[in-house]
């Protein structure tokens, strides 16, 4: 059996690093679980998740020209949780308008942050371009006018 991307194999940890832990795969070729990939939260301090001699489950990431084999137990999980379904499961959300939503009390709508950034980059150049409009007239810039 060869190894490719997305296939999930069985295979044992060899050694431990700061960045993350080498495992022996099948046919005797080693990859690497980059700390990233142990677990879903944050790993500070691999040791606390894997020693060397344990038997882990790794999903293929990636198998570079020169040998180097990418891959995640994170993911291996994920794939063994969503098993039996078709497409991983995703909370279904209702179709409001684009650029509002109803308040969790009932209210009135409240803005979405595109609608908010939009307004703000709307104000913000409209403020820039009276301040300089302002100064320059203090100034004596170039176009100001003088009475």
């Amino acid at each position: 059996m060869s190894i490719e991307v997305g296939s999930k194999l069985q295979g044992k940890v060899t050694g431990i690093t700061n960045f993350g832990a080498f495992v022996e795969l099948p046919e005797g070729s080693t990859g690497l679980v980059h700390i990233s990939e142990v677990a879903d939260n944050y790993v500070k301090d691999i040791n606390e998740f894997l020693k060397v001699g344990d038997e882990v489950t790794v999903k293929v990431l990636n198998v570079e020209k020169d040998g180097k084999i990418g891959l995640s137990i994170k993911k291996a999980k994920e794939q063994v949780e969503t098993a039996g379904t078709d497409r991983p499961e995703r909370p279904q959300r209702q179709q409001r308008p684009r650029n509002f939503k109803q308040d969790k009390r009932g209210g009135a709508p409240v803005e979405n942050f595109e609608s908010k950034m939009s307004r703000f980059l709307k104000d913000s150049e409209d403020r820039l371009a009276s301040l300089k409009r302002h100064t320059e007239s203090k100034r004596g810039g170039r176009g100001a006018r003088r009475g």
